[in-house]
């Protein structure tokens, strides 16, 4: 589960950032902006949606920053990102479906940041292929599953946190992760080329 409080670097930006400094804020953003865009890409499949959906939860985190009451900065912040996209998905169910890739002039990356600058190309390229086979996965998951894989692997919330976060019974949670680890499992399985078992979105 997230830990209790923030590491102690996030505290003096967190502070100065309640008293209304944007630079202070920035920050914050430049530290956490690869694990948001991650987590919303992971959740949204599309890197222009995610990238917006990230965009807007930082925005919404700014006006809120006074409303942080201590905790995990970094889980504070993901909910946010979380229901952002939450929130997109659920806006996508109600509009006609528009692909990304029918957009004009429509020209994204293939997902979040994968390895340092100094990483070997043919170890880049495996974590891309890699990366990408995983994203692909996730994507033929019911949102509500995809959600609560996320949070579970990625964010290492509590059985009893997505509980609460999403207004759900805890059984309703488990019975919705291990759908989404069947469901990845059959995926995975049929990529043996890339994977010899299942393993944690974020390994």
């Amino acid at each position: 589960m997230p830990s209790s409080s923030p590491p102690p670097d996030d505290l003096p930006l967190i502070l100065a950032a309640q008293r209304g400094d944007l630079e202070s804020f920035n920050g914050l953003v430049t530290r956490y902006q690869n694990i948001a865009y991650t987590v919303a890409y992971r959740l949204l499949g599309e890197p222009f949606a995610a990238a917006d959906a990230a965009q807007d939860a930082f925005i919404s985190a700014y006006r809120k920053i006074r409303e942080y009451r201590g905790g995990s900065f970094k889980a504070w912040l993901l909910r946010i990102v979380t229901n952002t996209a939450y929130d997109q998905i659920r806006y996508d169910k109600r509009r006609p479906a528009t692909g990304i890739d029918d957009l004009p002039g429509a020209e994204y990356d293939d997902g979040p940041p994968l390895a340092s600058d100094d990483a070997l190309p043919e170890d880049v390229a495996e974590q891309r292929d890699t990366q990408q086979v995983i994203q692909d996965c996730l994507q033929t998951l019911p949102a509500d599953q995809r959600l609560t894989l996320v949070m579970f692997d990625m964010q290492d919330y509590s059985y009893q946190e997505i509980a609460e976060a999403n207004d759900v019974q805890l059984g309703t949670v488990k019975s919705r992760l291990s759908r989404a680890r069947l469901g990845m499992r059959r995926c995975l399985e049929g990529k043996r080329e890339l994977f010899d078992a299942p393993r944690r979105l974020d390994s």
